[in-house]
């Protein structure tokens, strides 16, 4: 029995195998919990399929985070298999891929700031707001972020106030919810190579600088988060909120930045 037995989790952002959310639900059907999944488009969905059956799930919901009325959707479509729930995985980020190479004040323009914003930050508290009826006490909301919400990371760009925005959601939610028994965490990893990851420049030189450099010299794996997010899911965790817990083999504690 693992230490996540009876708790509903809906996952979202999964695009492949390689996906940071799929090595964290990997983790969550490992220690027991229910899962259930969000695709953004039929493009994906009978690839979303496929990864449901591995873990004996048969809930999948269409979700595309940019449109209330699909939000809210996705919620009144779970409710027909959980009545309530104990969480949700954010995993959700986008950016237009021309924002990530290159000079930042060069290549920033308004529509990009507010795409990157929109899905990537506002996305994660307006999932809260439409199922906060449906959440259970100890119920727990993880997203993630990265280091580039601190300091400022090369080709990075508008994605770095993408996830500094988010990571002062995080806050917030966790102040709005905590009287309600919710938790609100943020989980920081170190660069893994995804496809989201794919569309930042010189992202290969990226790791294995954080491979020398980390205090771990070793680079973080899905299962690395995976097994962070479990913990922030369970009631192991239960006095942690507004937090940003790093998973990056300690990178974040070094005073290097030479990531060019």
């Amino acid at each position: 029995m693992g230490f996540l037995n009876g708790k509903r989790i809906l996952v979202t952002g999964i695009a492949n195998t390689r996906s940071i959310a799929y090595g964290i639900a990997q983790v969550l059907h490992r220690e027991g919990a229910e899962l259930a999944f969000t695709y953004p488009n039929n493009k994906l969905k009978l690839r979303i399929k496929k990864y449901s059956n591995n873990f004996n799930s048969n809930i999948i919901c269409p979700c595309n985070v940019s449109n209330d009325d699909s939000i809210t959707q996705l919620f009144i479509e779970l409710k027909k298999y959980w009545s309530t729930f104990d969480g949700f995985i954010h995993a959700i980020a986008f950016a237009p891929s021309n924002q990530l190479n290159g000079d930042y004040v060069s290549v920033i323009n308004r529509e990009s700031f507010i795409i990157a914003h929109d899905i990537s930050c506002y996305s994660f508290v307006a999932l809260a707001k439409a199922c906060r009826n449906m959440l259970n006490v100890h119920a727990s909301l993880v997203t993630l972020t990265y280091l580039g919400a601190q300091r400022a990371i090369p080709n990075y760009n508008v994605m770095g106030l993408a996830k500094a925005s988010l990571e002062a959601n995080t806050k917030y939610m966790a102040n709005s919810m905590g009287p309600d028994g919710i938790r609100v965490n943020a989980i920081s990893p170190g660069p893994i190579r995804t496809l989201a990851s794919s569309g930042i420049a010189n992202f290969k030189k990226m790791l294995s600088y954080y491979e020398s450099y980390a205090p771990m010299r070793k680079n973080v794996t899905i299962e690395d988060i995976g097994n962070t997010a479990a913990f922030l899911c369970s009631n192991l965790s239960a006095a942690i909120t507004g937090e940003v817990i790093y998973v990056d083999g300690g990178f974040n504690i070094t005073h290097t930045n030479k990531l060019e």
